[in-house]
């Protein structure tokens, strides 16, 4: 891996990969944590215009050029980043970074496809809230967090209804910086350096200053319920955990791969296998630059089962504070396994370089394993004790 940073401080970074395809990524420091309640979702609704067409390009045509050979284009955001991707084979990396830079530097922000696009977005918001399995961590993410955590990334329908193109180009023009961008690209290019640095060098510079969310730990219990007209219920368990740039954020991996490894996991043999309470049984560890989660989700028809499941939850957090050493190397396995195989491929590995930039630095990325295999049984222990205790958020969405 090869990283350098240009006089505008826009960050690029390179992995050679044996493959036949690339991924550019270009992720942008920006997201719901920058908002508050006036602006929630600006940060969702400029992604989706950046791809409405550019002062050469219109939408139609950006997403022909890449298509029509074969590649993939697409970009998410996040509480805590936006980022654009596209995947393609390697003779066509030029035209992947066309394509990325015009949408990045040059966007319309025209009236009339803002209007079109605030209605998708407000059909997106409907969607999310229709569906229980999206809107139980909604609901979870505004009852755990204290800051501008607990904001949708979709945003708010008031917000998304009203936004003007001044306040959506101030916006723009103040997060869409060079030193606020990471560009990585993974797979196999001669000199990708000197070619993203004229393609990029429209990126205004400027000095952001650093989003720094505070929140409270953890002190007390706290539990909401809504209803809704649904034939399930679904419950998450949830905890503010430590950022990815903390030691403890590995030892999460490790409790995450113990408690929610697919049919294995403890989780979802105690809870489905044995006693066959509920359908869908998962853990969810949200490693983040700023802030994390790990959380506990069940579906299940028994409305009256809520406090036999979560108290289950609870004993297999606590049976973990006697983690034998085998279910550690069996964890350890597992996270390899994963890590490896998922970064076989170019647009993952493009991604989760871009990341951990943002998270601490790219490096991180090569050394993941060595610091996964380091992790002893009283870490594990020791974390356990100190954040999956009984002042847990409990969100309760049933009928």
């Amino acid at each position: 891996m090869k990283k350098i940073k240009n006089k505008n401080g826009l960050t690029i970074i390179y992995d050679k990969q044996p493959t036949k395809s690339v991924s550019v990524h270009v992720t942008v420091r920006v997201g719901s944590n920058n908002e508050d309640k006036t602006n929630n979702g600006i940060s969702h609704f400029i992604e989706h215009m950046l791809f409405e067409g550019t002062r050469k390009r219109t939408n139609q045509e950006i997403a022909n050029e890449i298509e029509k050979l074969g590649g993939e284009l697409n970009a998410a955001t996040t509480p805590e980043r936006t980022y654009y991707y596209i995947k393609i084979l390697n003779k066509y990396f030029d035209k992947a970074l066309d394509i990325l830079s015009d949408i990045l530097q040059n966007p319309k922000f025209d009236a009339d496809s803002m209007e079109k696009e605030k209605k998708v977005i407000l059909n997106e918001i409907n969607l999310v809230n229709d569906e229980p399995r999206f809107y139980q961590w909604i609901l979870l993410q505004g009852k755990l967090f204290d800051s501008n955590a607990r904001l949708p990334t979709y945003g708010s329908k008031e917000v998304v209804r009203n936004l003007t193109r001044e306040t959506v180009l101030e916006y723009y023009n103040n997060h869409y910086t060079s030193d606020n961008t990471v560009i990585s690209v993974a797979g196999n290019i001669k000199n990708p350096f000197k070619k993203i640095k004229n393609k990029f060098n429209k990126l205004k510079s400027g000095k952001l200053k650093k989003n720094i969310l505070k929140e409270k730990k953890n002190r007390f219990k706290k539990i909401i319920v809504k209803k809704k007209n649904i034939s399930q219920t679904y419950i998450v368990l949830g905890y503010k955990i430590p950022n990815r740039s903390s030691k403890e954020s590995y030892v999460f991996d490790i409790l995450h791969a113990i408690l929610g490894r697919g049919q294995s996991g403890r989780l979802f043999d105690e809870i489905r296998e044995k006693r066959g309470l509920a359908y869908e049984v998962g853990v969810q560890h949200e490693s983040g630059i700023d802030i994390s989660l790990f959380a506990v989700y069940v579906s299940t028809k028994n409305k009256d089962k809520i406090n036999e499941i979560v108290k289950i939850i609870l004993e297999e957090f606590n049976k973990l504070r006697k983690i034998d050493h085998n279910s550690l190397r069996e964890a350890k396995t597992y996270i390899e396994g994963n890590f490896v195989l998922d970064n076989e491929d170019t647009q993952e590995k493009s991604n989760l370089i871009g990341f951990w930039e943002l998270a601490n630095k790219a490096e991180d990325v090569n050394v993941y394993l060595d610091r996964i295999k380091r992790i002893t049984v009283n870490d594990v222990k020791r974390v356990v004790k100190k954040y999956l205790n009984k002042n847990y958020t409990l969100a309760v969405l049933t009928h």
